[in-house]
């Protein structure tokens, strides 16, 4: 019989609440979530729901007010190089370039000179910005922002990344760019991503499973295996009825209540 599995992130039972002048807030209730490793998947629900709280209290950011989570079975105390964070404004040190912001996590965990150059190097090939290795952020565009902000944490050992709506402030095109560059990049390197967005196209494009999640306060209300083969096609039969499925689901979140 096959020993079972240890997932690579565990969340379980877990809920948050913050204490304000204005009182307490509950972001999150009974949460429970298991990602193996290797997976992609997406967090998807509308703003508000939690999905950042849970991101981020995956990230080891914050602690939660209850439950566990756990990388490896073990819990998770901070944040630490296994587990990487990608967001939306990239990150990025504007006074170093390129090369320096990718070798920044190797190089402040003491790693010799000659590893760091040659991890910059191998990083900045992966993500095609050999030509502007000595670029700064400022003469970048967004989306090369994004790559450079995807390659810091792939050259920092993570065995997980975890992105916050990442491609959110990008124009369509080059979004639809970087879901594929994504995509290619995860399954050459075998990574883990837990990914959150409020788009549904986007989710059932990337995603091996999507996690939906609902309002007030943030719960877990479904998880959908998304049995599509890759590279997908937006505009086929079946992702548009999975994505029918969906919208009415999360639309259904905003649906007045009966008295």
């Amino acid at each position: 019989m096959a020993e079972p599995t240890i997932p690579i992130l565990t969340i379980r039972d877990v809920s948050k609440t913050y204490t304000t002048r204005g009182g307490r807030t509950e972001a999150l209730r009974g949460a429970g979530l298991t990602v193996q490793r290797g997976e992609f998947v997406c967090l998807l629900g509308a703003s508000g729901c939690g999905k950042s709280t849970l991101l981020r209290i995956a990230a080891g950011f914050e602690a939660p007010s209850s439950g566990q989570a756990l990388m490896w079975d073990k819990p998770i105390a901070g944040p630490a190089p296994s587990r990487g964070m990608v967001f939306q404004d990239y990150g990025l040190f504007p006074w170093l370039s390129v090369r320096d912001n990718i070798g920044f996590g190797p190089k402040s965990r003491g790693r010799p000179a000659a590893e760091v150059r040659e991890t910059a190097r191998r990083y900045i090939d992966l993500v095609g910005l050999g030509r502007f290795a000595d670029a700064y952020p400022h003469q970048l565009s967004g989306g090369m922002k994004q790559r450079v902000a995807i390659a810091r944490v792939l050259a920092n050992d993570a065995e997980m990344v975890l992105m916050d709506e990442p491609f959110g402030a990008l124009d369509a095109m080059t979004r639809e760019r970087l879901q594929d560059e994504l995509l290619d990049l995860w399954a050459r390197t075998g990574l883990t991503v837990l990914f959150v967005t409020h788009a549904i196209e986007e989710a059932i494009f990337l995603a091996d499973r999507i996690v939906m999640m609902s309002p007030g306060p943030g719960r877990i209300e479904a998880v959908h295996t998304v049995d599509l083969p890759r590279r997908r096609d937006v505009s086929s039969p079946a992702f548009n009825d999975l994505r029918r499925m969906l919208s009415a689901q999360l639309h259904s979140h905003h649906a007045p209540k009966a008295a």
